[in-house]
Formats: structure tokens, C-alpha cells, sequence
């Protein structure tokens, strides 16, 4: 439904956005993370028909965005950060405005404006002042706004920002109640969200592509995971028990009872559970705890970008170090 290939976005000599790939299939509800200034604002503009791509191409359900922009805005439900709205109309009357403007015919828009109330939850507000309402119901006016038009796409943009608690609940009821219709991108700061209501998660930073997939499998199989191991045996056993495993780190504990805890970082998508659990059976040593803990998505998020800048820059010095010993 969404197809992004080689997207690259220069204003002037700052580069946004830097040769991004990625696809949304029908259906999906994918989340689009990313730090301020990762390029994900850019992307969905981009997308949007906003601004032009600087080179590589992307395409909104079948159709590209630079050679056939009317027929992709057709498609494209999006509500951005900011909700533009008209303050003097109520919010019916908006509603009915935005639908002529998108080609709504006058027979259907009743219809429409009723269904996009219905789907965004403000039947109740429909009659007072687009800027007397408060600002939860001003996003899902701009919800309904973006849904007025039936659009097979949505392309949401922080439709949380700036709400509390409650008004971020009931978007994220919304969401999913529209994730039965619609394909939805949706860009969020607030990564419990995005764990709730998406299916796949994309993270973003410095302009390319850090990270594709659902949020569980993404951080059971990111770096940053522990091996917590405890077994009734001394630390000699407990060293031989994790000898030539994928661990690395190992931090041993001896205490009371004869037991020994063992804490080791693992390599990404490494789980050697079933190999300790076989070699405890075989030295007939009690295992009394055996898991993984794995990090949180708001600590993967800071792996995937903090920590991966940290890495790059330890990896520089590392290599100015070692040219200048050469030298």
C-alpha cells in the first residue's frame, strides 16, 4: 500500500532523509518512531505530496507520489501535528467544507461527514465552534477531517501531541477501531503507544532506517538482552555450565545455599536456554532460574539511537587512535 524506495530529502546542504526503503502492506497499522529531527516529519510530507523528493521514488497505494500526486492525495488520509483548522465553523460545517473540497459528491457528503463523526468519536460536539472545542477534540477533528473522504490510506503525524492521558486513550481506541479499514502510518513520541495499537514498528534516525519489524520480536532479538541464570552449584561449575556460549560479560554471584547466579549480555537473536538447560541435566546441576530479560521498546528505541551514535563514535576514536599509533 506504502512503498518507499531509496528516499532521499536535501534542504539545501541538510540532509533529511538518506536513501530510506521501506513498505506498508494493506491492513497494517505500522508505527513510525524516531527522534526530533530523524526525518520521519519529512518522510510523511514527502509522502503526503508536500514536498518533492530530493531522488528515489515512493509510492501510496499504486500510485507514485511525484508523477501522479492528485490521485495519491485521494488516497492519503493525513493529520498532521498541527490540526489547520477554522475556528468560526462548526464543526459540522468543517466537516462539510472539507468534504466538497476533496471531491466528496454533494449527494454523499451528509453520509460521509456523519460516518467520519462516527469513526473519530465528536457526534457530541458536532454542533458547537471548531475553536471552542478542547484541544482532544480538536485532533479528532482533524482525524475526522483526514477520514471524511474514505480514504484507504491514513497518514497520522503525532495524533497525540500535546493531549492528556484520557484524550491519548481514546485516539489510541480510535486507531484501532480504524485499523479494521484503513493501512495506517502513524509517527508517535510516546513509545507505549505505538507497543499498544501498532503491528510493526519502523525507527527512523539521522534519515535512514534503524529498525523494521513488531515491537516484541524486535527487542527478543535486539542486543541489550541478559541471560539470568541460577543453579545449585559452585562458580567453577557455573563458569564450565556457560563456557563457548553466545554471552558475553558474565558476572557471577555465589550465595547462600550453594547457589550461584550468573548475569551475561547476549549477541543479537542468540538464546541459549535449551543448550544450558541440556548441560545442567547432563552435570546434574539444579537449575533454579532461567530467563531472559530483555529491554523495554523505550530502551531499544535509545539502543537503536543514542547508543548506535555512542558505538560510531567510540568506533572514530578507535580508528584515530590506532592511524595515529601507525604514524
Amino acid at each position: 500500500m506504502i512503498t518507499v524506495t531509496d528516499l532521499t530529502k536535501r534542504f539545501g546542504q541538510t540532509l533529511a532523509v538518506d536513501r530510506l526503503s521501506f513498505q506498508v502492506e494493506s491492513g497494517e497499522v505500522v508505527g513510525f518512531l524516531g527522534p526530533n529531527g530523524a526525518g520521519k516529519s519529512t518522510t510523511i510530507r514527502v509522502l503526503a505530496g508536500y514536498h518533492p523528493a530530493t531522488r528515489g521514488s515512493a509510492s501510496v497505494a499504486g500510485f507514485d507520489v511525484a508523477k501522479q500526486s492528485l490521485q495519491v492525495r485521494q488516497s492519503i488520509g493525513y493529520l498532521p501535528e498541527n490540526v489547520p483548522i477554522y475556528p468560526e465553523l462548526r464543526v459540522v460545517e468543517y466537516l462539510r467544507y472539507r468534504a466538497a473540497l476533496k471531491g466528496v459528491p454533494a449527494r454523499d457528503r451528509k453520509v460521509a461527514v456523519m460516518r467520519a463523526m462516527a469513526k473519530a468519536g465528536i457526534e457530541d460536539v458536532r454542533r458547537k465552534l471548531v475553536g471552542h472545542v478542547s484541544r482532544g477534540y480538536r485532533q479528532r477533528v482533524g482525524l475526522a477531517d483526514a477520514l471524511v473522504s474514505n480514504p484507504k490510506v491514513l497518514i497520522l503525524d503525532e495524533p497525540t501531541s500535546g493531549l492528556d492521558p484520557n484524550q491519548r486513550r481514546r485516539i489510541k481506541e480510535v486507531v484501532r477501531e480504524l485499523a479494521e479499514e484503513h493501512t495506517i502510518l502513524f509517527s508517535s513520541h510516546i513509545l507505549a503507544e505505538v507497543q499498544d495499537v501498532a503491528s510493526r514498528i519502523l525507527v527512523i534516525h539521522r534519515g535512514t532506517l534503524r529498525a523494521d519489524g513488531a515491537p516484541d520480536e524486535l527487542v527478543r532479538s535486539s542486543v541489550g538482552r541478559r541471560l539470568v541464570v541460577a543453579a545449585a552449584c559452585d562458580e567453577a561449575a557455573m563458569r564450565q555450565l556457560l563456557a563457548g556460549l553466545p554471552i558475553e560479560g558474565v558476572e557471577l554471584v555465589e550465595g547462600t545455599n550453594g547457589l550461584t547466579r550468573a548475569s551475561a549480555g547476549l549477541t543479537e537473536g542468540a538464546d541459549p536456554r535449551a543448550e544450558i538447560g541440556e548441560r545442567a541435566v547432563a552435570a546434574g546441576i539444579a537449575l533454579q532460574e532461567l530467563k531472559l530479560d530483555a529491554p523495554s521498546l523505550e530502551e531499544y528505541f535509545q539502543l537503536m539511537t543514542e547508543g548506535a551514535d555512542r558505538a560510531a563514535e567510540n568506533e572514530a576514536l578507535v580508528g584515530d587512535s590506532e592511524t595515529a599509533g601507525a604514524a
